[in-house]
C-alpha cells in the first residue's frame, strides 16, 4: 500500500464530525468526484465515483448520514493500464439530487427557469474553521495523493476547473500554507512542495499516523543529508590538506636540490627538514613539534615563505628543473 492510500485510509475512519463539518467535506468530495447529468423537463441525476472502495463507503455513509437518501452502487472493472474497480454511486431521484446539490452550492435553479452552477467553493460551507478543515480533507480524498516522502515530497489535488482549483488554494492557504496551481492535462493541480507545509496539511484534515510517518521520514533524511555535508567536507578538507603537504614537500626538495636548506634561515630550515621528515602531519602537529612550538598561522607563514622561494627560483631558471 502506498504512502498516500494509507493516508486516505486513516481519513476515512473519522468519524466524529458535526453535521457542518460532514457538509463540507461531502461537498468536496461530490466537486471533485461527482458528475451531474442534466435531462429535460429539470430532470437531473448523480454519479460519484472512485477507485478507492474505503472512500466509496465513506461517500455512501455520509450521504445516508446528511440526506438519508437512497441510491445505486455499482462496481465496474477500469479498462485502463492497473485494471482497478471502479465505484459508482448513482442517485436518480430529482428532488433528492437537487436537495443535494442546492445544499451544497453546487448548483440551483433559478425563477427564471435557468441553471445557476457554482464553480467554487460556497462560501456558506466554509465558514467555520472546523468546516474549513473538513472540506479540505474531502477534497483530498477526491482527488489528492501524496508521493512517497522517502522520494520526494509533493503533495497535490486534481480537479477539473480553474476557478474551483484557485479557490481550494486560497483555501488551503488560509492556514498558513503556500499551495500552488497549475495546468496538467486539462485538469488543474493543487499542489505543495515542501516538505513542512505537507506535515502542516496532514495536521489540518486529520491524518495524523501518515504526519509521524513523513516526519519520522524527515527527521531520518535530514540526518543522513547533514551526516553527507559532514563526511563531504572533512573530505575536501583532507583532500585540501594532502595537496597541500604534498606541493610543500616537492617546493622544498627544489629547493634542497638548487639552493640547499642549509642557506635558509633556522626558522625556515627547522619547518622544512620538519616538514620532509613528517608528509602527513597537520600544521598544528608540526607547530608543536618546533622549539619553541608555534601556532598553525606561524607554520603555515613559514611553509608559504618556502613555497615563494621555490617559485623564485623556477621563475629565474625558465621552469626548466
Amino acid at each position: 500500500m502506498t504512502f498516500s492510500s494509507r493516508a486516505k485510509n486513516e481519513l476515512c475512519h473519522i468519524t466524529d464530525q458535526r453535521s457542518c463539518c460532514t457538509l463540507a467535506e461531502l461537498a468536496a468530495l461530490i466537486q471533485i468526484c461527482g458528475t451531474i447529468h442534466l435531462g429535460g423537463r429539470k430532470k437531473v441525476s448523480l454519479r460519484v465515483n472512485t477507485e478507492n472502495p474505503a472512500i466509496a463507503r465513506r461517500i455512501y455513509s455520509l450521504l445516508k448520514k446528511q440526506y438519508n437518501v437512497q441510491m445505486e452502487v455499482m462496481i465496474r472493472k477500469n479498462q485502463r493500464l492497473r485494471k482497478n474497480n471502479n465505484y459508482y454511486l448513482v442517485l436518480s431521484n430529482d428532488q433528492q439530487v437537487m436537495r443535494i446539490l442546492e445544499g451544497i452550492g453546487i448548483i440551483r435553479w433559478k425563477e427564471e427557469g435557468d441553471l445557476w452552477i457554482n464553480r467554487a467553493i460556497h462560501p456558506e460551507l466554509i465558514k467555520k474553521r472546523c468546516c474549513k478543515r473538513a472540506y479540505i480533507r474531502g477534497a483530498f480524498l477526491g482527488g489528492g495523493s501524496v508521493s512517497d516522502p522517502e522520494k520526494i515530497y509533493h503533495l497535490e489535488i486534481v480537479t477539473h476547473n480553474e476557478v474551483y482549483a484557485n479557490s481550494l488554494r486560497d483555501l488551503i492557504n488560509q492556514f498558513g500554507l503556500s499551495a500552488k496551481t497549475i495546468e496538467r492535462k486539462n485538469n488543474y493541480v493543487v499542489y505543495l512542495k515542501e516538505g513542512e507545509h505537507i506535515v502542516n496539511l496532514l495536521s489540518i484534515i486529520g491524518a495524523h499516523s501518515a504526519l509521524l510517518d513523513l516526519e519520522n521520514i524527515r527527521i531520518y533524511k535530514d540526518m543522513r543529508n547533514n551526516i553527507n555535508r559532514i563526511v563531504n567536507c572533512e573530505t575536501a578538507n583532507l583532500s585540501k590538506t594532502i595537496n597541500a603537504a604534498v606541493r610543500q614537500i616537492e617546493n622544498i626538495k627544489y629547493l634542497s636540490k638548487h639552493y640547499g636548506l642549509s642557506k635558509l634561515s633556522p626558522a625556515l630550515k627547522e619547518v622544512a627538514e620538519l616538514r620532509l621528515d613528517n608528509p602527513d602531519a597537520s600544521l598544528k602537529e608540526l607547530g608543536e613539534m618546533l622549539s619553541p612550538p608555534i601556532g598553525k598561522s606561524g607554520v603555515n607563514h613559514r611553509l608559504r615563505k618556502l613555497d615563494k622561494m621555490a617559485e623564485d627560483i623556477r621563475s629565474k631558471r625558465g621552469r626548466t628543473s
